[in-house]
């Protein structure tokens, strides 16, 4: 059967620069059926989740609904339910987790706040604090949105948690289902594409360990797309893997060509040219597309040499 998924594999479509964006991810745990556009699409109040995409709207927030892998029951609207919040920006990045009995609670929240890097919100609407168990590995299972989100992403999500995997858990969307299974892992936000479950605790060892694997990464959730390709470039060039040793500290030009410069914590600095282009030949960008299309790709251009102070 061919799937959006495969024809992209087939196709060797690059994945470098595909991640979803965003400087914070909130994620609410929301058991039962998912829609298409599941804040408002579930067993969720759909007024509150209007609600919650208003709050979050131009703030550097994005907001997921969650679920533990497996059959997906329905209890009682009482039920405790976790969240989390997770800020990805390379220097202070964090995690943090709370529970709540009534997800209106969220609307307590200093959205603004939390996508600038601050939880102080999260800690008095919820009573949440730093997270101390693992990291997590979000797996998108979304099949009302693409058919292959189900078909390849709860299998990974299944695995991971029979054999272990604490923090592992279904997410509605993360973007790019033609690169399923898509993963992304948390506190620090690299969004990965067609992984097994091997590679996934991999990228999880990594991440405990203060270290990204480029292996299948779309990129950090932190940067824009231009900014995510120029990062992994950047880290695969100088072997580079350290979590927080790189930023993308500027972007100049715009589609369909950009100059990034990307900084290192030591005070290296590198220009990186990123071109879009167009995935060709046109391909389903979806199962449910009724055209082909030419998604937009992040091409490398040029790495250059590293500077030791940017120049005007």
């Amino acid at each position: 059967m061919s799937t959006c998924a495969t024809v992209s594999r087939d196709l060797d479509e690059p994945i470098s620069g595909t991640a979803a964006t965003a400087t914070t991810w909130l994620l609410l745990e929301q058991p039962g059926p998912w829609g298409a556009k599941a804040l408002t699409s579930s067993h969720l109040d759909p007024v509150l989740g209007r609600a919650l995409e208003t709050a979050a709207t131009n703030t550097g927030v994005r907001i997921a609904l969650i679920r533990r892998p497996g059959r997906h029951a329905d209890p009682a609207p009482s039920r405790v339910r976790q969240v989390y919040a997770a800020h990805t920006v390379p220097g202070n990045a964090w995690l943090h987790s709370a529970t709540t009995t009534d997800p209106r609670d969220l609307l307590g929240l200093d959205f603004a706040a939390l996508g600038a890097g601050d939880p102080h919100s999260f800690g008095s609407a919820l009573g949440g604090r730093a997270h101390t168990g693992d990291p997590l590995a979000l797996v998108c299972t979304n099949g009302k949105r693409d058919r292959c989100c189900a078909l390849l992403g709860r299998p990974l999500a299944a695995e991971l948690a029979a054999s272990g995997v604490e923090g592992a858990w279904e997410v509605t969307h993360l973007g790019g289902h033609r690169f399923s299974p898509t993963v992304l892992v948390l506190p620090y936000g690299y969004a990965y594409g067609r992984v097994g479950a091997h590679t996934v605790k991999e990228i999880l060892q990594g991440v405990q360990e203060g270290r990204v694997v480029v292996e299948g990464c779309r990129g950090a959730s932190a940067w824009e797309r231009p900014g995510q390709a120029a990062e992994l470039a950047v880290r695969t060039a100088a072997r580079e893997y350290a979590t927080d040793a790189l930023s993308v500290v500027r972007t100049d030009g715009g589609a369909p060509r950009w100059e990034v410069t990307v900084a290192h914590t030591d005070g290296r600095h590198w220009r990186v040219i990123v071109a879009q282009g167009a995935s060709l030949p046109p391909r389903p960008e979806s199962c449910g597309a009724s055209v082909l299309g030419a998604p937009a790709r992040m091409d490398v251009v040029a790495v250059r040499e590293p500077a030791t102070a940017l120049s005007n």
